[in-house]
């Protein structure tokens, strides 16, 4: 690649809804994005922060959703499906980020009618399936649930019922708490077990059901999350889902489906906060020069370019290893975690340091940036904590390590194809049996000042593991492996990272200088480790020399301002 086309590729990294083309997807799917970005263009921005002020419920959202068939053409898998109807990941994540970018509340009523299907593609009821498609088609949205107000995520102690009746029907009694859509929701698929025997069981229930009681929104929000209760609700077996190990591989299964959702939503808002800030930053003056001449607001908005390309950059390269994945292919199941935990919080963090550089501007009512800084909170807490996300990538570190599979080059898979894997995931026991490809690969192909830093990096992180290995006592220690997971973490983010790069042709100033964050984010976690009081001679020793400085670059600094971050100054201003 020239370095012209180098450049335009990596300015492209970033969505600027007035200008993105969507090249990749097919004719129709790039029409109905592009209708997608219209209606919020024409709601304009004035109209869409009062609705999130007065909490109104996104009614002409749906509508819209309803005349054009976005859930229907998006979210029904082809074979119940007519036209361009199909489960295709890639173009998935494309309505993600624009509903993230236009407000979290959008995005929301999507996502749990995702999650709301799962179980129902995911069974082998077949006549719900073609009920659910003719739903789809009618506008409706869905719901998932799952979580209860004693219990929370805790599934084992579900305390929905399913009660046989003399007739060979069921009644269902129990109640579901913190529950998306399920004010409208046409069907709710709903996560119980049979009183009798105790077994998991999945099935699907109408919100506007006479024993179905709506009891309250649990939060002050635009979207309704109810608590519901079932009033010994009439069940039939073709309301039935899965039973058993299916029903409780269906529950997990979806939320692998869903979770992967998360990190799309944070890059959308984050993306369109950046926007914001910098327009903001860039045209204000203060002692007598523009807010973006300061040195320590470059520093800043530098920084959170970087943590936001990087954000792109992983996410992207996760949906190619989704919708390659298969049963003797599950490295789908380190990175889609990763997608909710990383990629969320890392959110987060662009928003913290553009809100450094606008200060008491984002608290203004008349900012996107007002509900942006509210809603990325909620991210890294949906489908599951941080903390539990972690607890499952840790258990794919020692393979990834130290045990690599062999597999073939995995390359962009952006072709506009269903992808039935998603449904058929199988059991979800024996994650510690999943390989991944060598890292190494491509980190040993990269010859770039902090990348080579950050490789001493990953070294040390392997000579910890194996002589500084974790006691049983510190295996105990969930905020020690919370810390240790951080690290590894970084290394698989990076590695995406670089494999994404190398495919779209991202400029290596870029690349240099995310890796000039992730080694400082590197050091602060080894840093951490290392002050744990149960932290041995030799670990601390270890995480001492894993602190690492970037290499210093004004430079490429300078570059990476001037050609991508400053910019973007102007770009882009949602219609009032």
């Amino acid at each position: 690649m020239s370095q012209e086309q180098v450049i335009k590729a990596t300015r492209n990294l970033l969505l600027n809804p007035k200008t993105e083309t969507y090249q990749h997807l097919d004719a129709g799917s790039r029409e109905l994005v592009k209708k997608t970005i219209g209606f919020f263009e024409n709601k304009g921005k004035e109209r869409l922060l009062e609705d999130d002020h007065d909490r109104v419920w996104y009614a002409d959202f749906l509508e819209f959703s309803k005349e054009e068939k976005l859930f229907a053409t998006f979210l029904t898998p082809a074979q119940y499906g007519t036209g361009n109807d199909r489960w295709d990941t890639s173009r998935n994540c494309a309505i993600n980020e624009v509903l993230g970018f236009y407000g979290l509340s959008y995005w929301y009523t999507w996502q749990v009618t995702i999650l709301g299907l799962g179980p129902i593609w995911m069974s082998t009821n077949e006549e719900i399936k073609i009920k659910t498609a003719k739903l789809l088609k009618d506008g409706e949205i869905f719901a998932f649930g799952l979580s209860e107000k004693e219990h929370g995520a805790d599934i084992y102690a579900s305390d929905m019922d399913l009660t046989p009746q003399e007739d060979g029907s069921y009644t269902a009694s129990g109640s579901k708490y913190y529950i998306g859509n399920a004010n409208e929701a046409a069907l709710v698929s709903t996560f119980g077990k049979f009183s009798d025997s105790g077994e998991y069981v999945f099935f699907a229930v109408n919100s506007q059901h006479e024993n179905y009681e709506l009891v309250k929104n649990v939060i002050n929000s635009q979207n309704y999350v109810a608590e519901y209760t079932l009033n010994e609700y009439p069940i039939t077996k073709k309301d039935i889902l899965a039973e058993g190990r299916d029903a409780w591989d269906m529950a997990l299964n979806t939320v692998n489906v869903g979770k992967f959702n998360l990190g799309w939503a944070s890059i959308g808002i984050s993306t369109h906060a950046y926007y914001e800030a910098l327009n903001h930053a860039a045209n204000r003056r203060l002692f007598d020069h523009y807010v973006t001449d300061f040195i320590h607001v470059q520093q800043l908005f530098v920084d959170a370019y970087a943590r936001l390309a990087a954000m792109k950059l992983f996410a992207l390269r996760a949906i190619d290893y989704v919708r390659s994945a298969g049963p003797d292919d599950r490295r789908y199941l380190l990175f889609t975690p990763m997608v909710k935990m990383k990629v969320t919080t890392q959110g987060e963090d662009v928003i913290n340091a553009l809100w450094d550089v606008i200060a008491a501007k984002g608290f203004e009512k008349d900012m996107y940036f007002e509900m942006a800084a509210r809603d990325i909170r909620a991210l890294p807490k949906l489908e599951g904590t941080v903390h539990v996300n972690m607890a499952l990538i840790i258990k794919f570190m020692a393979n990834y390590f130290f045990k690599p599979g062999k597999y073939e080059e995995t390359g962009r898979r952006i072709a506009a194809e269903n992808d039935d894997f998603l449904f058929n995931q199988g059991a979800t026991k024996g994650l510690g049996k999943t390989r991944f490809h060598d890292y190494q690969k491509i980190y040993n192909s990269v010859n770039l000042p902090n990348v080579n830093i950050f490789k001493k990096q990953i070294r040390l992180l392997k000579i910890f593991l194996v002589a500084g290995k974790p006691n049983k006592e510190q295996i105990k220690d969930f905020d020690f492996l919370l810390n240790l997971g951080e690290l590894f973490t970084l290394v698989v983010y990076g590695q995406l990272i670089l494999e994404n790069a190398k495919l779209l042709g991202i400029d290596d100033c870029v690349i240099d200088q995310i890796f000039d964050v992730m080694i400082r984010d590197f050091s602060k976690y080894a840093l951490q480790l290392y002050t744990k009081g149960s932290a041995t001679f030799i670990q601390q020793k270890i995480c001492n020399r894993m602190v690492k400085r970037p290499v210093v670059d004004k430079s490429r600094f300078n570059a990476v301002w001037e050609t991508y971050v400053y910019s973007m100054n102007g770009q882009y201003e949602m219609n009032s």
